[in-house]
């Protein structure tokens, strides 16, 4: 399927690799690097959600999500592995939870901008999840980063699939298609994060920012790693 991801905030926390292998499946290990693993909370607006190659779907080709990730490598394949993914649209959570195997949530959510500032606001709503909330606001500060493929952010962004498992525990990874991140500094205020209660995982000192205005993504079906 195709999607248009937009005004995308990435929080990126530092953390300790075995406080997230705690709450990982045992088949996979966090990446670590220079001592540490990381876990990202991510919102922004989907938009123009459609199967490849057909028109956006009725009633649910724009929504906003949140997602909470951290990230992960198998066969030499660096990719993305979803704690949550909270969504304002039960019909994308439905059929994400099918097709996916990921750990979609119902939320309530609302995002507003005005003077190049989005405010962000979510709070989970499905009865079989750990609650969750998240109030933020955040805005571009400065330039576009260059393509460093050394630099932390692109360790971090540029991963081009995603992990998940079957039924019986083995990995199944979906192929992420899009072009570069192009990303800027952030900065802004995250008045509400509750996203890692549910985990055990506190989020401590001030994350790292990046955003992103607009990123064009095709995704493939889940296969086996």
């Amino acid at each position: 399927m195709a999607q248009t991801w937009r005004r995308l905030l990435f929080a990126h926390w530092a953390v300790d690799p075995d406080a997230l292998r705690r709450v990982m499946p045992p088949q996979l290990r966090p990446d670590v690097r220079e001592g540490s693993a990381w876990l990202a909370v991510t919102p922004f607006r989907v938009e123009g959600f459609r199967l490849r190659g057909l028109p956006p779907l009725p009633f649910v080709s724009t929504f906003l999500e949140v997602n909470v990730r951290t990230y992960v490598t198998v066969d030499e394949r660096p990719g993305i592995y979803f704690f949550s993914l909270d969504a304002s649209s039960h019909l994308a959570v439905a059929g994400a939870r099918r097709t996916y195997r990921l750990p979609y949530f119902r939320a309530r959510m609302s995002m507003s901008g005005g003077d190049g500032v989005v405010e962000m606001r979510s709070d989970r709503v499905s009865a079989d999840g750990p609650a969750a909330e998240l109030a933020c606001g955040y805005r571009p500060d400065g330039e576009r980063l260059p393509q460093d493929e050394e630099s932390l952010e692109r360790w971090l962004t540029e991963r081009y699939c995603l992990y998940t498992l079957d039924d019986r525990g083995a990995i199944q990874r979906g192929e992420i298609h899009h072009p570069p991140w192009s990303l800027q500094p952030a900065s802004g205020t995250i008045a509400v994060n509750s996203m890692t209660d549910g985990l055990g995982l506190s989020l401590d000192g001030a994350p790292l920012l990046h955003y992103s205005e607009r990123q064009d993504v095709v995704l493939w079906m889940i296969e086996p790693a």
